[in-house]
């Protein structure tokens, strides 16, 4: 009795007529009760009920819930297509394609365990190296930029297992739209918007990190799904499964990209609605509302973030060798790389005059104080010798430590330099000094630049800064590595400064150096002594300083985050903005830019596209309409209601899904490309998949059968054809075209480019 009555309540929230007098019911309202309480329990058994005009309790039916032969056809149907349309010619063109420069290189990394750094976290570069691994790729391909040929090496693997992945796509959302509107005709619709879209294909078929994440992202929206249909059956072993595997595909999907934290928030906000409507069941004790919560938040929160941080945990223990990311990281945290200078290291505990060192900015993803033999360009401050932040470690990071008036060296024992002291920098492969003046900086107006100054480490009073400890009192010892530094120029008052800002290319896109009049402690004016040479003092080991796994953790994090947040266009690189994503309005060159290259183009097939942005307006005039028929208390049928049901609640969670996954972008200050759109146009295919086949099913309000099924019929196949034929046409865009481009006379595809802005 409790369970039916928590039915009745629940069917009935759409019309807050019938919650007012829920104790005064029609006998016709009753029943309309106890065939929704059908629906329900056939629904959480994996059956659909119809009605049944020889009986008047209604049938449930088998075949909608995938139990005969025609639905597990169908499904078959769905998965021989999706694989086959992303495996055809997976390994064309045998050469390096767009970001596989980068991803690919990551693998590498992984199979010869050197420490890389990515703005994204490890998961998915994790398993392309694994990928490449199993199948043979022994990781000593170079990937230096888009064109590379592969020649004898093993690259399929990596692009299968993203192929697979890709593959897994279309049936994910059939399985979720079937689980949401109980619909053959809606979940085919979106399989095949998916299946055959040129733009899904491309992106799934190269080393990327896409189709992993577009994995992760669908599997957990179906667990979600899966799990909210078991909502009668509360801790069963169906359940618990469905539970934790939303967790586990949640910390998926989170640890390829931070975008996986969209559909985090997607899957919070449906638990915290799930958990508002068991709070309302009066049926249930708090006790039992507690151990809701409590599964939710073991499932939910806890499993994902283990998971999560053992991704990372395995990502350390794995990267153990000294890499190109080395220097994007703290002084402590490189100690435990092997091959690098400051693991198992000995140097002189304290800096000293006569010392070699290199200086390090303390700032996150800070780089090395560096100089290089170009000078500032004319108009930017004195034309004198370029000082930038370097986040690689160089020869020319490199600096020789002076006192004020002295260029020889010592005999005996050195000086050690003390907070307070005087100090000249010499950089020791140009031999100028490190130098400031009232000019203002390169890109920081309100600092003053810094240079390199002098001839053979022969300046002037301008070349002189003041060491700070701090922290410190005066006469205090400068400890190396562990001492935060501040070197205050002598003459203007100014502190050496980082900005985080990246220079033109003049600047060779190093990190600009200024001198900020602004006194205040912070990272980007804190510096500390990485490396120390000096032969005349004794050595200690710095196995002390090997942070702890939280520390490198947190340490990646930020740095990461920072990053990721600077990221900006490149000189001639293609970026777009989030509103050209959803109108198709430009693509992006994966490989070839004449007519002698094989040329793949990432497009997304326009027919679907387009049609998922008209149905996204479509939808929304469709739920107005349903939801002012239900509170005005329209006489409708239990079809009709099964469909305002699936419009209002399982379509407007697809449609916050689309939202989550697409308009936190216009919020984004760093660059932007048109495959971050690939995401929210998943659910747009799904919900586009649930509108359309409402609508034809919708026939009946205009035309009395056979001729409503018959427009029902008509329609489908318009719309199927619709999308096999445009796929015809457009399917060069991702299996490779060879000869001149679409603006050239004698391209087959000129005719296609329907919009100035497709460079095919």
């Amino acid at each position: 009795m409790a369970k039916e009555e928590f039915i009745k309540q629940w069917n009935t929230t759409d019309d807050t007529s019938k919650v007012r007098q829920r104790n005064i019911r029609s006998t016709k309202e009753q029943k309309e009760s106890t065939t929704l309480l059908k629906d329900k329990n056939c629904q959480t058994t994996g059956l659909v009920c119809k009605d049944d005009p020889g009986s008047s309790n209604g049938t449930c039916d088998r075949s909608a819930a995938g139990g005969d032969p025609s639905s597990v056809l169908l499904l078959m149907l769905v998965i021989g297509m999706s694989f086959s349309t992303r495996f055809y010619k997976i390994t064309e063109p045998p050469h390096v394609c767009w970001d596989e420069t980068h991803f690919g290189k990551m693998g590498s990394y992984y199979i010869n365990r050197t420490f890389f750094f990515d703005v994204h976290p490890p998961l998915g570069k994790m398993l392309i190296g694994l990928a490449g691994y199993l199948t043979g790729y022994d990781g000593t391909f170079p990937f230096l930029k888009p064109g590379d040929k592969y020649e004898h090496h093993n690259y399929w693997g990596m692009r299968g297992f993203c192929a697979m992945l890709g593959s897994f796509l279309p049936i994910f959302c059939y399985l979720t739209v079937m689980e949401l509107s109980r619909s053959h005709t809606a979940a085919f619709i979106t399989a095949t918007l998916l299946i055959f879209d040129t733009g899904c294909i491309t992106i799934s078929q190269y080393i990327l990190l896409d189709p992993i994440l577009m994995f992760f992202i669908t599997a957990a929206v179906l667990s979600m799904v899966k799990f909210n249909q078991q909502m009668y059956r509360p801790f069963t072993a169906p359940w618990w499964l469905w539970l934790v595997l939303t967790g586990i595909n949640l910390a998926g999907a989170l640890g390829v990209k931070f975008v996986g934290l969209f559909v985090i928030l997607l899957v919070g906000l449906n638990t915290v609605w799930d958990l508002w409507r068991l709070f309302g069941d009066l049926s249930l004790s708090l006790g039992e509302i507690a151990k809701h919560f409590l599964a939710r938040v073991f499932g939910l929160i806890l499993l994902p973030f283990l998971l999560y941080i053992t991704i990372f945990a395995v990502h350390f223990v794995v990267l153990n060798k000294s890499g190109p990311g080395d220097a994007f990281f703290s002084s402590a945290f490189q100690s435990h790389l092997i091959g690098n200078n400051l693991h198992n290291a000995s140097m002189p505990e304290y800096l000293a005059y006569g010392s070699t060192i290199t200086v390090k900015n303390l700032r996150i993803g800070g780089g090395y104080l560096h100089s290089h033999w170009h000078l500032y360009p004319e108009g930017v401050g004195e034309k004198q010798q370029q000082v930038t932040a370097y986040h690689h470690k160089d020869y020319n990071n490199v600096w020789l430590v002076h006192k004020q008036d002295d260029t020889k060296s010592q005999s005996g024992t050195p000086d050690l330099v003390r907070h307070g002291d005087i100090i000249r920098l010499e950089h020791k492969e140009t031999r100028r000094n490190l130098h400031s003046h009232l000019h203002e900086a390169p890109l920081t107006k309100k600092h003053f630049q810094v240079t390199g100054y002098g001839i053979n480490g022969t300046g002037d009073t301008n070349d002189l800064w003041q060491v700070e400890v701090c922290g410190g009192q005066k006469g205090n010892l400068v400890k190396v590595l562990r001492s935060k530094v501040r070197f205050r120029h002598q003459a203007t008052g100014c502190v050496l400064f980082s900005s985080g800002k990246t220079l033109p290319k003049w600047g060779w896109e190093q990190v600009e150096v200024t001198c900020s009049p602004y006194l205040k402690e912070t990272p980007s004016s804190q510096w500390n002594i990485e490396d120390h040479i000096n032969p005349k003092l004794p050595n200690i080991s710095l196995s002390v300083l090997k942070p702890h796994f939280l520390e490198i953790l947190l340490e990646s994090h930020i740095v990461m985050i920072s990053s990721n947040s600077g990221l900006k266009p490149k000189d001639n690189e293609i970026n777009s903005k989030p509103w050209h994503w959803p109108i198709n309005y430009q693509g992006l060159r994966f490989s070839g830019v004449n007519d002698t290259d094989y040329r793949i183009y990432l497009l997304g097939n326009p027919v679907v596209w387009w049609m998922n942005l008209a149905c996204l307006g479509l939808y929304l005039v469709m739920v107005a309409i349903a939801s002012v028929a239900l509170q005005r208390g329209c006489l409708m049928g239990h079809k009709r209601r099964e469909h305002c049901r699936v419009l209002r609640r399982d379509g407007g969670l697809l449609l916050l899904g689309w939202l989550l996954h697409y308009a936190p972008f216009y919020a984004m200050g760093r660059v932007l490309y048109y495959h971050h759109y690939f995401p929210a146009m998943l659910f747009s295919s799904m919900l586009t998949g649930i509108t359309l086949d409402i609508l034809l099913k919708s026939s009946d309000l205009l035309l009395h059968p056979p001729y409503c099924d018959w427009l029902q019929k008509v329609g489908r196949m318009v719309l199927l054809t619709s999308i096999l034929y445009s796929f015809y046409l457009f399917h060069p865009l991702s299996y490779g075209m060879i000869g001149p481009l679409a603006h050239e006379p004698g391209n087959a595809m000129a005719g296609l480019r329907w919009m100035d802005t497709w460079e095919f």
